[in-house]
């Protein structure tokens, strides 16, 4: 059963989920909503990048930059949703001056 199954079911049911389970349900719903985003990432950079028999090796070596670049940001989704902590991202400084 999927997680938006098991949350939709917990919600619905008028049973109170204790703590643990509900910090486990959204886990398991954001690892199962970072698995989807990345799989879609992955189908798209297959069928944008596939290699055509008219490409030039220039246009071949483009497409294969662009598509390992596609798959390391999947790679990253896939793993930040797995991840028992959130991602921050850090404060900027901003130095210039306003004067």
């Amino acid at each position: 059963m999927s997680a938006y199954s098991r949350a939709y079911q917990a919600l619905t049911s008028g049973r109170a989920l204790r703590p643990e389970e509900a910090a486990q349900l959204l886990a398991d719903l954001r690892k199962e909503h970072g698995d989807e985003l990345a799989d879609a990432l992955g189908k798209h950079a297959t069928e944008q990048y596939r290699p055509k028999p008219t490409d030039s090796k220039a246009d071949d070596r483009r497409k294969r930059r662009a598509y390992g670049a596609v798959m390391r940001a999947a790679n990253l989704a896939r793993e930040i949703a797995a991840s028992p902590f959130r991602a921050t991202i850090p404060p900027q400084s901003n130095n210039r001056s306003t004067s």
